[in-house]
């Protein structure tokens, strides 16, 4: 294995701010295809779901993959298939069907990059502070998901060919993150043998079960809820609604990289806390968005999306920290899975709305998600004690002893 060097994290931080470029980039533009390619809700649904159905088996796969088989060998194929995704929704911005595959394979990417380059990114910071990896990879993905729907809102917004050239940057910024990861050095000496269809062992602890699971879907959940939810109730579907709703997209995630810090304090002081201010914002956010609906106001959709912001930065930078807690070290890219995987059950939440829209109204279904916050806010906000050495090196031992019971 080369030296690894301070700064050799940068490389696979750039890696995942395209990944996470790639990923958002699509969700502003669901208003263009209804305007200009006369598609349906339920087109766009499946289109948008198709990036899921990629997402959650690139997970699930790629963390254990990258494991096994080393970082570079399995991240850097997907790092370089990230742009190739843009490429396809620009050759086929007129074909519903090439945009499902482009999608498909954007899911794919993500699932297996943001599991096996997080781990990485963790291996190439083991000379920084406590919280330091969680925070780079955080900020980082984040900067993606902030960036990627702004510049293809307001390209798709005003500048010519809208169904295809606000593509051409990530197509650009992927070929350039690729590029610079090829030097990076390698970080897994010992590989993992075991099988790669299997949930690891830290995923199997008790803590991770009432801790994380409860908390994940909450990541991309609250996000949904900022710029794909509350934009649709106060805006029409037609091309001039884009800008809107990529500014909504980006101001979420950049509230996720603006209480970074705070998010680093917090679970410093005590594990999963930054997890409840998390959630608690949400409801400020449920708040917001009922007066929003209510007022039909732009404004305060905007105004909502700070605290559904910091609801994805809070939960997303403890969910990494407590996993970087729990996971022995052959074990990291697979236990972020999980986490990961969980985050992104909250993309359900639109469809989860327009059902409980349908049957009890936009108020109360928006009363109902704010319940929800809150009550898994209080129960994470007892949650559990920090732990010292020795019972780190427990949890880990319980891991070890649930991994050796499924060989």
């Amino acid at each position: 294995m080369a030296p690894i060097r301070s700064r050799s994290w940068v490389p696979v931080a750039l890696a995942l701010l395209a990944v996470g470029w790639g990923a958002n980039q699509f969700s502003p533009m669901l208003l263009l295809y209804r305007a200009e390619l006369g598609l349906s809700a339920g087109d766009l649904a499946l289109i948008f779901s198709l990036y899921a159905i990629g997402l959650i088996p690139g997970l699930l796969v790629g963390g254990p993959a990258a494991d096994r088989y080393g970082r570079r060998r399995v991240v850097l194929p997907f790092v370089a298939l990230s742009p190739v995704a843009s490429a396809l929704l620009i050759a086929f911005h007129h074909a519903p069907i090439g945009l499902g595959v482009a999608r498909f394979l954007a899911g794919a990417c993500s699932g297996v990059v943001f599991a096996g380059a997080s781990a990485w990114l963790l291996e190439l910071s083991e000379d920084a502070p406590s919280g330091t990896a969680a925070r780079r990879t955080t900020i980082a993905m984040t900067a993606g998901f902030a960036a990627g729907p702004l510049a293809t809102a307001l390209l798709a917004q005003w500048a010519p060919a809208p169904l295809w050239l606000p593509y051409l940057p990530h197509v650009a910024l992927g070929v350039l993150a690729l590029v610079a990861t090829l030097r990076t050095p390698e970080t897994v000496t010992a590989t993992n043998r075991g099988p790669l269809l299997r949930l690891p062992g830290t995923a199997r602890l008790p803590r991770f079960r009432r801790t994380i699971v409860p908390m994940a879907p909450w990541v991309f959940g609250s996000a949904c809820l900022a710029f794909v939810v509350l934009p649709a109730q106060v805006s029409s579907a037609h091309s001039h609604s884009v800008a809107f709703a990529g500014v909504a997209a980006a101001m979420t995630a950049g509230a996720g990289v603006v209480v970074q810090p705070l998010g680093r304090r917090i679970e410093d002081r005590r594990p999963m806390r930054a997890g409840a201010v998390g959630l608690a914002a949400a409801v400020v956010g449920v708040a917001i968005g009922l007066v929003a609906v209510d007022a039909q106001s732009k404004t305060l959709v905007l105004a909502g999306a700070l605290p559904f912001g910091a609801t994805y930065g809070l939960c997303l930078v403890a969910g990494l920290r407590e996993t970087e807690r729990l996971s022995p070290a052959h074990e990291r890219a697979a236990s972020n899975a999980p986490f990961l995987t969980l985050g992104y059950v909250g993309f359900g939440v639109p469809y989860a709305f327009a059902g409980l829209d349908q049957l009890i109204g936009t108020e109360a279904a928006l009363l109902l998600f704010g319940t929800i916050a809150a009550l898994t806010a209080l129960a994470s906000a007892s949650g559990p004690q920090p732990l010292g050495e020795e019972q780190q090196a427990d949890e880990r031992l319980r891991v070890v002893a649930c991994r050796d019971r499924l060989v």
